[in-house]
């Protein structure tokens, strides 16, 4: 699986900005940041954790770095090196390497419109990492995560005396979102945030739930309501799908009528999309359950078709099944409790980059590849981009 690579996460870390006094200093700072980058892709979840794993390797490290130390950093130093480090600067790097790492993937997230447009998913999200809340102030990360692959475009910390809400402009804000289109759940259905997707250049999909009470009753109203004579035609894509034992119809409609009527910044179409599954055991039918979702989008008709839409749609879920499941269940990030300062935050930025490292090298089966980089230090080591021969 292995393949040549033209970057690597070391090449984004390398001049990370030494947070220390010079004084006392006994390890390099790069030293630390390759230790925890590699215990990460060792399947090491918690500093200590990594400090017993540094120990344990240490001959073979030391060597492999070419250092004259007899031993590698104390859990002690690790944790003064995550609290002090500038997190800015750190999510700035590891967001840069998965940007990176995405233009040489120019397919994940893709459709080619009914044009000949270009467009590519980016899901926006948030994530609490629940061990180092529980054990100190709620910890809640807001991610941009490219639809299909997963790597990780962006992140930044919400405040606790605040919500996504104010930080989804920082985390777009400079950046050029042609040929984009950003999905967002219901929290994030704000005029003004889909306002700036557009003056960036960009599209939007956005679920709309009861929280907007006006404009989802207006959808509502629309779609329980037949169409009149005269009225314009309204598409509707349906498939069928099996997975998880049981039977899922989807079907996703569109209309153009509301456009003027809810004033919402450059909305084309508003969207219902209704998911049936049929529960099976045995072949034989246990429950059948309905869900119907209301949506609306920038992107026109004459743009895309409801395939389209509903890749985009589904396309969303990426940031939940290959970043946020990833990180919590594989890379232990929920039982992480390591909660003072930035410290939290900058381990999981670090694990973002050992994400972005591992999709970069193809990996599909994250607890797969932790085993396998387990096994060989030196594997290890020349994934992040250490020359280790």
């Amino acid at each position: 699986m292995e393949h040549p690579r033209e970057i690597t996460l070391l090449d984004y870390l390398a001049d990370l900005t030494d947070p220390r006094h010079a004084r006392g200093q006994r390890y390099a700072w790069l030293v630390i940041l390759v230790v925890l980058c590699v215990a990460l892709v060792c399947g090491q979840q918690t500093v200590w954790g990594t400090a017993h794993w540094a120990f344990l390797h240490a001959p073979t490290i030391i060597a492999a770095l070419g250092l004259t130390l007899r031993r590698l950093p104390s859990v002690s130093t690790f944790y003064r090196g995550l609290r002090q480090v500038s997190i800015a600067e750190l999510e700035d790097r590891i967001a840069a390497y998965g940007q990176a790492v995405d233009a040489q993937d120019p397919q994940s997230g893709c459709i080619r419109g009914l044009q000949g447009e270009i467009l590519r998913g980016q899901a926006v999200d948030g994530k609490t990492l629940r061990g180092a809340s529980a054990a100190g102030k709620l910890v809640h990360l807001l991610s941009l995560v490219r639809h299909g692959s997963g790597v990780t475009l962006g992140q930044a910390r919400v405040d606790h005396k605040t919500n996504e809400i104010t930080v989804v402009p920082q985390l777009l804000v400079g950046r050029d979102l042609t040929g984009t289109v950003t999905t967002k759940d219901a929290l994030l259905s704000q005029r003004a945030i889909d306002q700036q997707i557009l003056d960036q250049h960009g599209d939007y999909l956005t679920i709309v739930k009861k929280n907007q009470g006006d404009l989802w009753t207006a959808i509502d109203l629309l779609f329980q309501t037949p169409p009149l004579p005269g009225s314009p035609t309204r598409p509707v894509y349906s498939y069928v799908g099996k997975e998880h034992g049981r039977l899922e119809r989807r079907t996703l409609e569109s209309s153009t009528e509301l456009n003027d009527y809810v004033k919402w910044p450059g909305v084309q179409q508003v969207l219902r999309r209704t998911c049936r599954r049929t529960h099976l055991k045995a072949g034989q039918v246990v429950k059948v359950e309905a869900e119907v979702t209301y949506g609306l989008t920038s992107l026109s008709p004459e743009r895309v078709n409801l395939q389209h839409v509903e890749f985009f749609w589904r396309g969303h879920w990426t940031i939940e099944n290959r970043d946020h499941y990833v990180r919590d269940v594989t890379l232990g990030e929920d039982q992480c409790r390591m909660h003072m300062g930035s410290a939290a935050q900058a381990l999981a930025a670090l694990r973002n980059g050992v994400l972005t490292a591992l999709r970069h090298q193809g990996w599909e089966n994250i607890a797969a590849a932790l085993r396998h980089y387990g096994s060989s230090v030196h594997k290890a080591l020349a994934l992040i981009g250490v020359d280790s021969t």
